[in-house]
């Protein structure tokens, strides 16, 4: 089999999928040195730092470019096609041995860059998807897409509230329901609350060095508070990436922040701007009304989860999150959290339509 000193993969990877890895495997295969280049119109509602971050994580070894092209496509106009390829060749910036493709215009693009064609799987056989489809309906798909792609899709649900006002309960049920829907569903991911951990570890250590030492004994510090909000994304990330199309979190950075307004008496810049980073999609809050306070040797006591489940509320509202107070029974609660799932699911995820393409 022929092999090539440079070959290019181009496409708008708009999102990128197994298909367009298979492509830039077989391509690296082939070929001394690979570029992938990635182009994207302006009007794509998924931006071109972003694809090309994914393609550079999925395909290290590969010459990773991208390029900004809002020339409407129309593969019967030598005008255009010359405007594409003005910026193709600046964003490549050295002579193609060959072009990998799955597309009809694999022909022309390659003919134009005075490359030997090369098709890999045109009739998508090997994996049955496409950027299109994707798309349409990304949970269908969810199978044909990578790690990074499947974190920045995942719907992101955060389980939030007063101590001892049920989120553990309530996010580890709405997982388990999600979970026994099968198919997709059975990956759904559940993320644990950080802090929680962070408070164990205290109390142990306050313990070891006074075997009588309470929670009253243990004291935070502002400083902790960033450290607890970045290792709840972390491990937020994580699940995303290795989830289903949807992430319960008992918890979030966000919820940090109101943390440290109890303990600390005022807000931490640090924490906020660590919370801005991370679109979550829906945010559940566990009224304390119809939840008995339990202590369990980490909890202050009931007096304050008014005070607290108001201060989620008056954030929430402040900061134009998407969220719903959850009243009600455990299994009250659970049923209206499914339907309020059930209901972000049904909105699907609205990409931007690509560019018309006149074939």
């Amino acid at each position: 089999m022929r092999r090539f000193g440079h070959g290019l993969v181009l496409g708008k990877f708009y999102p990128p999928h197994a298909g367009h890895h298979h492509l830039v495997r077989t391509a690296q295969d082939r070929c001394e040195r690979l570029t992938v280049l990635v182009c994207a119109a302006s009007v794509e509602s998924v931006p071109l730092a972003d694809r090309v971050a994914w393609m550079r994580e999925a395909h290290p070894d590969a010459d990773v470019v991208g390029a900004v092209d809002d020339i409407p496509v129309d593969l019967h106009d030598p005008e255009i096609w010359e405007a594409h390829m003005a910026i193709f060749r600046a964003a490549v910036g050295r002579p193609v041995d060959a072009v990998f493709t799955s597309e009809e215009y694999g022909t022309e693009l390659a003919r134009r860059f005075g490359a030997e064609e090369v098709c890999v799987d045109p009739a998508r056989t090997l994996f049955p998807v496409s950027g299109t489809a994707v798309r349409a309906d990304p949970a269908a798909c969810w199978d044909f897409l990578g790690p990074a792609v499947r974190a920045r899709l995942a719907r992101r649900v955060v389980v939030l509230g007063a101590e001892s006002t049920g989120t553990t309960t309530l996010s580890r049920d709405l997982a388990a329901h999600l979970r026994a829907r099968g198919g997709v569903w059975a990956a759904t991911g559940w993320v644990a609350e950080y802090g929680r951990r962070h408070s164990e570890d205290k109390l142990a250590a306050a313990r070891a060095a006074d075997p009588g030492a309470t929670w009253a004994d243990v004291s935070f510090t502002s400083e902790e508070f960033p450290l607890i909000a970045r290792r709840q994304d972390a491990e937020e990330e994580r699940a995303a990436r290795q989830g289903s199309p949807v992430l319960i979190c008992d918890t979030d950075s966000f919820a940090t922040g109101i943390w440290h307004e109890r303990y600390m008496g005022g807000r931490n810049a640090e924490v906020e701007r660590i919370a801005s980073r991370t679109h979550r999609d829906l945010y559940l809050l566990t009224e304390d009304a119809d939840v008995p306070f339990e202590d369990d040797g980490l909890r202050d006591g009931p007096g304050l989860r008014p005070w607290m489940t108001r201060r989620f509320r008056e954030e929430l509202e402040a900061t134009g999150r998407r969220f719903l107070s959850l009243r009600g029974d455990r299994e009250e609660r659970l049923a209206t959290a499914v339907a309020a799932v059930d209901e972000l699911l049904a909105e699907g995820w609205r990409f931007a339509d690509p560019l018309p393409e006149n074939r």
